[in-house]
């Protein structure tokens, strides 16, 4: 698959790991940095996402998305595990439940740009699903660069594959590339945010934020994460 990321706000908190850890299956070890897990809220939108060597479709193609995620490994490689997913545009919601096996909700998005910065709400509209909505307001506050190894900001982003659950109790990799990412400090103002509320988790205090305003992205299929 192929796509690109637009206006896109990395939102963290750090969250007890005996929080986190028991919302992830037995073959994945959460990651922590200085001893501190952490749990990510990323608003941004999509646009042209379609498989390689398709033409592209713009009604289905282009659409706001919103992931609750944290941080783990297997076999060594790093990666993200999602919470869940909400996205505005319903058959990518389908398909990325039945093929990728990933917890993807319908949901209702608000993206508009107010000078360098972005408001964006979401509430979730998916039938039968725990509500969850965001509001907030977020803005780039220094010129981009790229994170450093050993960084905070490294170990949060620089992850280039997702796991999912598989059927029969197996992990599920699927591999992402693109270029390091265009890092921009940022600040945001959480108006509303219940995204979490399903899992039980309260974030306390304002979130570390990182903004970068588009990214272009390949995404390889799905493998069975082999020991």
């Amino acid at each position: 698959m192929r796509m690109r990321w637009h206006d896109l706000c990395f939102l963290h908190w750090r969250v007890p790991a005996a929080v986190l850890a028991p919302l992830l299956p037995p073959q994945l070890t959460l990651d922590t940095f200085d001893g501190d897990a952490w749990l990510g809220i990323v608003p941004f939108r999509m646009s042209d996402v379609s498989a390689r060597l398709t033409p592209r479709v713009r009604r289905i193609a282009d659409f706001g998305e919103l992931n609750v995620r944290t941080y783990a490994t297997a076999m060594g490689k790093p990666g993200v595990w999602f919470l869940s997913l909400d996205a505005t545009q319903p058959l990518a919601v389908r398909f990325a439940r039945r093929a990728f096996h990933l917890p993807y909700y319908d949901a209702s998005i608000a993206l508009g740009r107010d000078g360098d910065g972005v408001r964006y709400e979401s509430v979730r509209t998916h039938r039968g699903a725990p509500p969850a909505a965001l509001a907030v307001r977020y803005r780039p506050t220094a010129p981009s660069r790229r994170s450093e190894p050993g960084t905070l900001e490294h170990f949060l982003t620089e992850r280039y594959c997702l796991y999912a659950p598989g059927r029969r109790g197996r992990l599920l990799r699927q591999d992402v590339d693109h270029v390091p990412w265009p890092l921009q400090p940022a600040t945001a103002e959480v108006e509303r945010c219940t995204m979490t509320a399903p899992f039980g988790i309260a974030l306390e205090g304002p979130p570390l934020a990182h903004f970068t305003r588009s990214l272009d992205v390949v995404a390889w299929p799905q493998a069975v994460a082999r020991w």
